[in-house]
């Protein structure tokens, strides 16, 4: 805890060392420009109307805008990986220092078990798979199943971006599948004093700009977007302002199934905002595409207890309804950054505390910035066309049949009739 304590005190030191001198600047700008308007007011003709004089202010503030402080936000077409405002975050970078991978590790063993019982004819199912790529806080060490499917294989989607089981049952009759998954994974930090990683390519940061079905990244979003960063410059700052709105203004909503739709641009047509993990999440990442920061949204599982917070964890064994969406974005020299502000919003509904109750605010500050690896990423696809499949699905978290009584999408467990289960095991 002392060396999260300390990063959050760093990265609040950061962002408000960037806010003083963004205010700076204003005030000097602002001191300019009355200069100017004076004079010109000194020299303007006698019979100059009030709507002329109003004309000329709002000219004055737009040249300000563009002259004196640049563009207040980028967009998804005029990215920050593109063009960073100088003198922030992501165009004064530390030196380049080699990643140091964590000490502390912790491993788990999924186990995702499904009958079906008196089926009719051909079933088929799709399950998701842990992160295919060894990351610094997450590694796959391998896979096994047993059952009595005719055909079963792993599949990766050509983007990479998730990774699936499939298996297909060809007889009537009941069809059983045993997968058995060891995951390890290290409690994950943003460190604002180091660069830490080389660029990401660019077709995956252009690919985490673009709008899905669900996520848009222009109109209401940018609005909104513009609205929360004013003339913050420094995009963690940026990002950071972001985080913090989503949070006070959304509500968690325990009853809706699932992990929610993820459905971000039914919320910014209603202006309600909230749902479930992949509804706020999914909003924070919709507005740091919307003015040029790459975000997406990573789908996952809770697989074992919290340090943090009791609702924010497993309490026993079972994990068939531990499903959680996070989220993470991109700046320039410190590669992807871990947040959830939806985690926040859970704890507020789920263990009781105020807005403003001092343990509440303590992991709003964590949250910007650690992923507490009780969880496992399964993958960041989105629009998702299954193999197999012609139809698109938003994203994929839950198991998906398809059979002669139709498609489910695992919602209702008991409808697939699946479990899943897991375990801390050593090495």
């Amino acid at each position: 805890m002392k060396r999260r304590d300390f990063l959050v005190s760093a990265a609040a030191l950061t962002l408000f060392a960037s806010e003083a001198a963004a205010a700076k600047k204003h005030s000097s700008a602002k001191a300019t420009a009355g200069k100017s308007s004076s004079s010109k007011s000194s020299g303007a003709k006698k019979g100059a109307t009030s709507k002329k004089s109003g004309q000329s202010t709002k000219k004055g503030r737009h040249s300000y805008r563009q002259v004196a402080a640049g563009p207040v936000t980028h967009t998804a077409d005029d990215p920050v990986i593109e063009r960073p405002p100088q003198g922030t975050s992501a165009s004064r970078l530390p030196p380049v220092k080699a990643a140091e991978p964590p000490s502390e590790w912790r491993t788990y063993e999924i186990t995702t078990t499904v009958n079906l019982k008196n089926t009719s004819g051909q079933s088929k199912l799709w399950l998701p798979l842990p992160l295919n790529q060894d990351t610094l806080f997450q590694r796959t060490l391998g896979h096994s199943w047993g059952g009595n499917p005719n055909n079963s294989s792993m599949r990766r989607l050509p983007d990479g971006d998730l990774e699936v089981f499939r298996c297909e049952w060809k007889e009537s009759g009941e069809a059983t599948l045993q997968l058995t998954t060891l995951v390890t994974t290290a409690d994950r930090h943003f460190d604002v004093t180091k660069r830490t990683v080389a660029p990401e390519r660019e077709d995956i940061l252009r690919r985490n700009l673009q709008a899905s079905q669900l996520i848009p990244n222009d109109g209401l979003a940018f609005q909104l977007g513009e609205r929360i960063v004013g003339r913050i410059k420094d995009p963690v700052a940026q990002a950071k302002a972001i985080y913090d709105w989503v949070v006070d203004n959304s509500i968690y909503d325990p009853s809706l199934p699932g992990c929610g739709t993820g459905d971000v641009r039914k919320q910014l047509i209603q202006g309600q905002y909230g749902g479930r993990s992949a509804d706020i999440n999914g909003l924070f990442v919709s507005i740091c595409r919307a003015i040029g920061i790459p975000a997406r949204c990573v789908y996952g599982l809770r697989v074992g207890p919290s340090r943090l917070f009791r609702s924010l964890g497993l309490n026993s064994s079972d994990a068939t309804r531990g499903q959680h969406v996070r989220a993470e974005f991109y700046i320039p020299g410190y590669g992807w950054i871990p947040v959830d502000p939806s985690d926040v919003r859970r704890s507020i509904a789920l263990e009781g505390y105020s807005d403003r109750d001092s343990k509440l605010l303590s992991l709003k500050k964590i949250l910007f910035g650690v992923w507490e690896m009780n969880w496992i990423a399964f993958n960041v696809g989105s629009d998702i066309t299954l193999p197999g499949q012609s139809r698109i699905l938003p994203f994929l978290l839950l198991p998906q049949l398809e059979s002669n009584a139709g498609r489910l999408d695992g919602t209702n467990p008991a409808a697939i009739q699946y479990t899943i289960s897991t375990r801390g095991v050593e090495l």
